[in-house]
């Protein structure tokens, strides 16, 4: 169904069957329960800036481009410390034990009806790697990809103790077909950062093997899916997919009671409660990997009080975690001790117990006046215009703010919008930043590296060469005993040196319209698979 194109917003509204019901004021865009081959999500979309694998760094981008395309391998819910087959069917080190060969699977299409080759999967890695945004960060341990056949590919790496399949399960690394990306400006050349002029395309497009087409993309408004015909484990359920931009909770609970979406994603524990008297809608559960965490720098032209490790740790001794957990949450999140989330190695519920930050206001006012700090001193903390994980940046922010006054630390409160926000974050200008992460791959190294390596830039802060040696010791080390030891030394030395804290790790709670049988739910990283999703 390529040669749809993009389908305007008034088509879309003619063919989900929903007449003039926009101008009622209230975007009552879909009726889920008027048709069973279109599903209706609704959530906050405000940070959606693109839909190019090697571009994508943003937290809701992962479900569409899971939708779109097929990586090598997967990850099952649940169980995020084991790789399963997706377009490879088996893989091994390669002979001289430098890298891992893949073998594909028989059968493979791309949504245009093509095969799936070897060529294509190096296209696309070496497009990631050439391209120098973000994702490139990955997998920079990756030396070459090598076709062997046009069923088996080679990964090579630099470091062959380091790991590297965890990082292929990724949204960013699904494979396109190059043919057709090539015929849009795409490049997988050395130059590919100048030259490839692809993005433009992709983000109104999908050239992948995944269940679904991306058919367009209007941002702050919605994504349209639709089935692909060649997907390799047959036809999905749903003709379409409409993922609806809805950045208010209030506008999704609407919406979900009455039926104009199918599943609500950012509603707050308010709004969840009150859904269990509602038969039509059900409330289902996962335990993320995703989280959200608040950034302080090092930089003293920024802040010279946050220049001073011990004034930073007072900070995070005067957070009311709880607070955030049970009231505004809840009780639907646990915090991990730093920044590798509960359910990965050197990670669990006791590790935050014994040495993660807890309030302890007297604790935060003696570190306060170990450093001549006593009457406290301002910061300013920037976040997103967006709601997220159930809970508006906005409120948390507040709660921040109250708590932190409690021990003479003033917040100055800089809202803006979340693309303006993440840009000024990744070229290190925020003194401070509300933001989430979501996985790019489900492997440990994913969050320990990306402190030590981007993280650190964009907050002034040069790990020193013991740090940085730690977190890639942990990444090689093939015994799981003492890799989660590893990883639990880590853990404290980001403690120490507080720069970051994770402030909740969320148990989703995701409202299903009861038309929906199976909405199947995966923490790593793209929230939803849209596949096994049905009615």
């Amino acid at each position: 169904m390529r040669e749809i194109g993009w389908i305007g917003r008034r088509d879309v509204m003619h063919l989900l069957g929903v007449g003039a019901a926009m101008a009622a004021g209230f975007p009552r865009c879909v009726h889920a329960a008027a048709t069973k081959n279109t599903l209706v999500l609704g959530l906050d979309l405000s940070d959606s800036v693109t839909f190019d694998p090697a571009r994508q760094a943003q937290y809701t981008g992962p479900l569409t481009l899971t939708a779109a395309y097929e990586s090598l391998l997967t990850m099952a819910p649940g169980d995020y410390l084991n790789v399963k087959p997706a377009l490879a069917t088996t893989w091994a080190r390669t002979s001289d034990g430098k890298g891992w060969r893949f073998t594909l699977r028989q059968g493979i299409r791309f949504n245009s009806g093509n095969p799936v080759t070897a060529e294509d999967v190096k296209w696309s890695i070496d497009r990631v790697i050439n391209i120098k945004d973000q994702p490139s960060q990955y997998i920079t341990n990756v030396d070459h990809v090598a076709v062997v056949d046009p069923k088996t590919v080679d990964v090579i790496m630099k470091d062959p103790s380091q790991p590297l399949l965890g990082w292929l399960t990724g949204p960013n690394f699904g494979v396109l077909e190059r043919k057709v990306v090539e015929a849009h400006g795409g490049t997988s050349a050395s130059d590919a950062n100048t030259k490839d002029k692809a993005t433009s395309w992709l983000n109104q497009n999908s050239a992948g093997a995944g269940p679904f087409t991306l058919v367009g993309w209007m941002r702050n408004e919605q994504i349209m899916l639709t089935r692909n015909p060649y997907y390799w484990r047959g036809p999905a359920h749903f003709e379409r997919v409409v993922l609806r931009y809805m950045g208010d909770s209030a506008m999704q609970f609407l919406a979900i009671k009455r039926a104009d979406i199918d599943v609500a994603f950012n509603l707050i524990p308010e709004q969840t409660a009150t859904l269990t008297d509602d038969p039509r809608v059900r409330v289902e559960g996962l335990e993320s990997l995703d989280f959200l965490y608040m950034t302080l720098t090092c930089e003293p032209d920024f802040n010279k009080a946050l220049a001073v490790k011990e004034a930073r740790q007072a900070l995070w001794y005067a957070i009311d975690y709880d607070g955030i957990i049970n009231s505004m949450l809840g009780g639907h999140a646990i915090r991990p001790a730093s920044f590798i989330p509960i359910g990965l190695y050197g990670s669990t519920r006791d590790t935050t117990k014994q040495f993660g930050y807890h309030q302890d206001l007297d604790k935060a006012k003696q570190l306060l006046h170990q450093v001549g700090l006593s009457e406290g001193f301002e910061f300013k903390l920037t976040y997103g215009n967006a709601a997220v994980m159930g809970l508006s940046y906005s409120v948390l922010a507040q709660k921040l703010q109250s708590d932190l006054a409690r021990v003479g630390i003033r917040v100055t409160l800089d809202p803006m919008d979340p693309v303006n926000m993440r840009t000024q974050y990744n070229t290190g200008k925020s003194t401070s930043i509300l933001s989430t992460w979501s996985p790019s791959g489900v492997e440990t190294d994913v969050w320990a590296s990306a402190t030590v390596q981007r993280v650190a830039k964009r907050l002034h802060w040069t790990p020193s060469e013991a740090f940085v040696k730690l977190v890639a010791q942990a990444a090689e080390e093939q015994d799981a005993e003492k890799r989660t030891l590893l990883y639990v030394e880590y853990e404290k030395a980001m403690i120490d040196q507080a720069n970051l804290t994770v402030l909740f790790q969320p148990i989703y709670q995701i409202a299903v319209r009861d038309e929906i049988r199976k909405l199947q739910l995966n923490a790593a990283g793209w929230l939803v698979d849209l596949f096994e999703t049905n009615s």
